[in-house]
């Protein structure tokens, strides 16, 4: 498949919120690890060129440490990176952070629970990326029923959008029942979940679910799957590479394309620190993927 050619138009679009987005967007996890800022930088520009318009990031994707746990020099922040390389910021294009979760030097990660400390982490994103207002913010949960109800928490940040601080809001590392707690108190945009065609298919029936309420499912990992943060493995699954093989892509495409064909509200957020790797991720959303693929994927 020729990849140059083919922008992140391919994929179609969603209506994330009120602006609407590519269904191929960019994580900017991985663009921190490269100790020369000047490759992340020159990525997201190649990114927003072939027509994304949808960044996630956090600000504890950091290095060294953070999320990756590499890295030498000085700390390189996803988020300080995206505004060396994009401000001031096109018009369209929609960045989407998270807080809940928070990265220190000495202490490692925290969580955060209390109204300030929320604020504390939105005011981070806010300076570090250079907004005075945050497009999209996912409350970010751990993976244990956590010291506060979701509610609470989401509360606080609905109140920090009312001040004009964010725009839209979202959740992460959800389940259903807790998607169904914050019901009423603002509306939620996006749900931010790891899911893959060979990882968590438990979730299938929360993906519909997203779709019948018009919210955006947003997978990460969808590449890397029960790797995480290690990444995709070489051993892609024989029904994976068989696709691949028939289509004459590669197996990270397939899973992409895969990610897309699950309904027109999920979108694929992949990360990388390499330009090919970019090209070839967002040549992806021109897979069109067969019954007898998705029977096969399934």
């Amino acid at each position: 498949m020729p990849t140059d050619e083919i922008t992140a138009v391919a994929a179609g679009t969603w209506t994330l919120g009120d602006r609407a987005v590519h269904r191929m967007g960019f994580g900017s996890m991985r663009i921190t690890a490269n100790p020369d800022p000047d490759r992340a930088v020159a990525l997201l520009r190649r990114a927003v060129e072939l027509g994304v318009n949808h960044i996630d990031t956090a600000a504890f994707y950091v290095s060294p440490g953070g999320t990756l746990r590499v890295g030498t020099g000085p700390a390189r922040y996803a988020t300080e990176l995206i505004r060396a390389a994009l401000a001031p910021y096109p018009e369209d294009l929609v960045i989407a952070t998270k807080v809940g979760f928070g990265y220190d030097p000495e202490a490692g990660f925290t969580e955060a629970f209390t109204p300030a400390q929320l604020r504390a982490q939105v005011e981070e994103n806010l300076r570090r990326l250079g907004r005075d207002q945050l497009d999209v913010v996912n409350l970010r949960l751990g993976r244990g029923p956590g010291a506060v109800p979701v509610a609470d928490r989401f509360g606080a940040l609905a109140e920090l959008r009312t001040a004009g601080l964010i725009r839209h809001l979202g959740l992460s590392n959800v389940r259903p029942e807790q998607l169904d707690e914050v019901a009423g108190i603002a509306p939620v945009v996006c749900v931010q979940n790891n899911y893959g065609v060979d990882a968590y298919r438990e979730q299938d029936a929360f993906v519909r679910l997203c779709g019948e309420r018009g919210i955006a499912y947003v997978p990460f990992f969808a590449v890397a799957g029960t790797g995480r943060e290690a990444g995709a493995g070489t051993a892609q699954g024989e029904a994976v590479e068989a696709v691949a093989r028939a289509h004459g892509v590669t197996p990270q495409q397939v899973r992409l394309a895969w990610t897309l064909h699950q309904g027109p509200h999920v979108l694929a957020i992949p990360g990388t620190s390499d330009p090919e790797h970019l090209a070839q991720n967002i040549a992806a959303g021109a897979l069109r993927l067969t019954r007898e693929d998705l029977t096969r994927l399934h």
